[in-house]
């Protein structure tokens, strides 16, 4: 749900990053804001908790350009991955325009990964979202690891609806901006349609 700032011609897209705990979503964020020049982004916000955070920040990729003469502020949230801060994920994903799933590619983390995507679909529908309706990328992060499960049983293990997926190593940067790059893409196609 964007919200559109007439006075300063822009529209605001939000985008979650989701996931199970552990998994990059924080990791993913503080590369892009790392990367980002400082005079087109807010300020990092952290909520921490004694267990895990949830991080912000706003920012304006000059490269995407405009809808209808608008620019595009894009604000990447994170959410809690604990099971226990389900509520905070439920108001995360209020008003979301887009959301990335990022996946933990080690063998280990397989059932969190599955257990977290479907608190995705259930969290989107007490939104009053369906995942199939809404822009979404998965990211399969810590491919640098010894024990991953190879990308073809992952990948067939987590889509959802034929979703772009992005090899990442969120910890060196890759594959961070084509994740985000493509759901940014998604968000706006939307936008332009509407």
């Amino acid at each position: 749900m964007t919200f559109i700032n007439y006075a300063s011609r822009e529209i605001n897209c939000k985008i979650v990053y989701y996931g199970p705990g552990l998994c990059g979503k924080t990791t993913n964020l503080q590369h892009i804001y790392d990367s980002t020049a400082p005079q087109a982004k807010g300020k990092l916000i952290s909520l921490a908790t004694e267990t895990d955070r949830t991080l912000f920040f706003d920012f304006m990729p000059l490269e995407l350009g405009t809808v209808r003469g608008f620019k595009t502020r894009f604000h990447l949230y994170t959410v809690p991955g604990q099971v226990y801060y389900d509520a905070s994920r439920k108001l995360i994903l209020k008003g979301v325009d887009g959301v990335v799933f990022v996946a933990d590619s080690q063998e280990e983390r397989m059932d969190a990964n599955i257990e977290s995507l479907y608190n995705l679909e259930e969290n989107l529908q007490t939104q009053g979202y369906n995942l199939m309706d809404i822009p979404y990328v998965l990211q399969l992060n810590k491919r640098d690891l010894p024990n991953v499960v190879p990308t073809d049983e992952l990948a067939a293990e987590l889509l959802r609806k034929g979703e772009p997926v992005f090899e990442a190593t969120a910890s060196q940067g890759v594959g961070v901006f084509d994740t985000l790059k493509a759901v940014a893409k998604q968000v706006l196609t939307e936008l332009r349609k509407g």
